[in-house]
């Protein structure tokens, strides 16, 4: 008999623990290896319990899933990191999924389908991702008035990445990065930095 697919559940609301426990306990193809609350405490988890499975929710309290997701696949590189949210259309997937995520699991999944993303991810399979995702990202970048190129910027700003970084990132001159980011403040209504992150995460842009 195959052993089971280890997962490690991140989440900072114990029900969601719970209610994945219910879910998996009478799979035999899957088993719950940890439990974490945190982005932090995920990426140091993953690197101790080396999971088959991380099962990430995309909104932490303490960074972004995606910068999550690049944190855990180099702490454990033979994890896949599948997101499990109750907002299949939010924004920041597209950045998890560039971070490298394997796909993306809605929180109503019945038992059985949640079990088959699993074993699917820890086999190395791509899952596919909301076919609306692209749109839903688009009418809350209207919404806002923000640009593509705006909202990239920010992401990365929010990301902890300096106008310098940004800029050898995305091929822009810093003048153009620090442009892209005023615009996004004036748009956004914010001061500063730190509350355009915040106003974009209220709107589900991060």
């Amino acid at each position: 008999m195959l052993n089971p697919v280890r997962v490690l559940v991140v989440d900072d609301h114990p029900v969601v623990h719970d209610g994945v426990a219910l879910l998996v306990e009478r799979t035999r193809s899957v088993t719950i290896a940890g439990y974490a609350r945190s982005g932090r405490e995920a990426i140091d988890l993953a690197g101790q319990l080396k999971p088959d499975v991380v099962l990430l929710d995309l909104r932490l309290p303490d960074m972004l899933g995606s910068e999550a997701v690049r944190a855990i696949r180099r702490r454990a590189p033979g994890a896949a990191v599948l997101i499990f949210t109750a907002h299949p259309d939010h924004a920041a997937l597209q950045a998890a999924r560039e971070a490298g995520a394997a796909g993306m699991v809605v929180k109503d999944v019945t038992r059985s389908d949640l079990a088959e993303a699993i074993t699917r991810a820890a086999r190395g399979e791509t899952l596919p991702w909301d076919p609306d995702g692209a749109e839903a990202t688009a009418a809350r970048l209207a919404r806002f008035g923000l640009t593509r190129r705006e909202y990239d910027v920010l992401r990365r700003v929010a990301m902890g990445e300096t106008n310098a970084e940004i800029a050898a990132a995305t091929f822009l001159s810093r003048n153009t990065v620090k442009t892209y980011l005023q615009s996004a403040l004036q748009k956004l209504g914010a001061r500063n930095r730190v509350e355009a992150i915040a106003r974009a995460s209220e709107g589900g842009l991060l």
